[in-house]
């Protein structure tokens, strides 16, 4: 793995704070090609769906109200059926966004695994990369190869080895002059700017500690094996029960507990960590699937200071919260997803505006205006930065070590199969065991 494609394991905190700003001055100072390519700045923007789950409803919807001139040409998902509904749902959802369905959108629905490169090779300005994350590098780079504006839903890998290609890709977005918008919506959200803002600021003093939560119910449960329908193949069953395999989803911490680790992320401007260890395992019977129901990481980073990422989901009626505390040594912020406060030498408490903005929809209004004005949109490092992250924390719980940053960096972790077939054989993993072996991913 070159030093090219990930980040730089000797960067000082310092370091990573000036790279950061000189990449950023640099991109301000070069005029990006707009999607219209020399036409009129009112071209009509043409959006590729793939994937059409539960994100992928409310990531066209957005994208839809997100510019006055925007069309759904084309949808894809490993069912095309599944397509069909999402459609009828966003119709019953959101009548506005449906409003802005192509009239001959039927004819470019497509389903199956190579349903991707039809939605990408049908005309389309902008793709919304909605599928389970273990996809999330080849679509990327089958979208950067045809010239498309991109929006990348979290996480965007599963694994090392999907980092080290997606940063690749990243860069060829670069050249190209293609927006590449993440879907860490807390840093699109009113309420997480103002809060960070004060932290960057000094308000709170040098952070000393970090405690992150997302306690949550169970989603995607795994369904008993007797219930697998005659002649399903594995790969065809795994793809449906995507979130309880790690190849595919990341785990929990990789796959929705990403949000908290990217929160962390923020609060130090994506510095690396010096290591990370922890603990998780499964105290719910999940019937089959390899993924732990609980994660607690402690990333650690100079001075001593430490930074602790607890994700579960237990069934209710466990205690549920999520939000972060970030103790400094002037006062110490808190954040939920409905609050932002500090209290100590600098007080503030955030105040919602009478009509709050929705951070889903801010960040794909920003997308599309940045299209629009040829400002290229850059969030492919920050993405990838806080995806290695969280994949750090979850192979120091699956192997019950302290990881270096410089060690998972030089990983070769690959979980994602170099071909995938419908019709394939595909063995499930063991759930990961510290201390033993043959049940480790790497």
């Amino acid at each position: 793995m070159s030093d090219s494609q990930l980040p730089s394991t000797e960067n000082t905190r310092r370091d990573f704070v000036k790279k950061t700003s000189a990449t950023a001055a640099a991109g301000a100072a070069v005029s990006f090609p707009s999607v219209t390519f020399g036409q009129e700045d009112d071209k009509k923007l043409k959006i590729g769906l793939i994937g059409c789950g539960g994100r992928g409803t409310g990531a066209i919807a957005q994208a839809l109200m997100a510019d006055d001139k925007t069309e759904l040409w084309a949808m894809g998902d490993l069912y095309e059926e599944k397509a069909m509904l999402q459609l009828r749902q966003l119709a019953r959802g959101n009548r506005a966004a449906a409003a802005k369905a192509a009239p001959d959108l039927n004819s470019r629905i497509f389903g199956g695994l190579d349903s991707y490169e039809k939605v990408m090779d049908s005309g389309i300005d902008v793709a919304l990369l909605c599928t389970p994350p273990g996809f999330r590098p080849q679509h990327f780079q089958a979208a950067v190869d045809r010239d498309l504006h991109v929006f990348v839903e979290k996480p965007c890998a599963t694994d090392v080895a999907g980092i080290n290609a997606f940063l690749k890709t990243g860069e060829q977005a670069k050249e190209k002059g293609l927006s590449v918008l993440c879907g860490f919506c807390y840093r699109y959200s009113d309420s997480a700017r103002a809060l960070f803002e004060r932290n960057h600021g000094g308000d709170i003093g040098d952070i000393v500690s970090v405690h992150s939560t997302y306690y949550a119910g169970p989603v995607k449960t795994m369904p008993a094996p007797d219930t697998r329908p005659d002649g399903m193949s594995d790969t065809e069953w795994q793809l449906k029960n995507w979130y309880n395999f790690t190849w595919l989803s990341g785990d929990g911490l990789v796959e929705q507990g990403c949000h908290n680790v990217d929160r962390l992320a923020w609060a130090f401007n994506d510095a690396d960590p010096i290591a990370a260890y922890g603990s998780g395992g499964r105290q719910r019977p999940n019937n089959e699937g390899n993924i732990y129901d609980h994660f607690s990481v402690t990333f650690e980073y100079p001075n001593e200071v430490k930074a602790h990422v607890e994700w579960r989901q237990f069934a209710p009626p466990s205690y549920n919260f999520t939000g972060d505390t970030f103790v400094g040594t002037k006062g110490i912020a808190k954040y939920g997803t409905s609050s932002a406060a500090i209290t100590g030498e600098n007080a503030w408490t955030y105040r919602k505006p009478r009509t709050p903005r929705n951070m889903y929809q801010i960040e794909h209004d920003e997308f599309f205006a940045a299209i629009r004005k040829g400002e290229r949109k850059d969030d492919e490092n920050w993405v990838a930065h806080s995806t290695l992250m969280a994949i750090h924390g979850r192979n120091a719980c699956y192997t019950g070590k302290r990881i270096e940053w410089a060690d998972i960096v030089a990983s070769e972790e690959k979980l994602v199969p170099d071909t995938i077939a419908m019709d394939g054989e595909l063995p499930i993993r063991p759930v990961p065991i510290p201390g033993v072996a043959e049940t480790q991913n790497a």
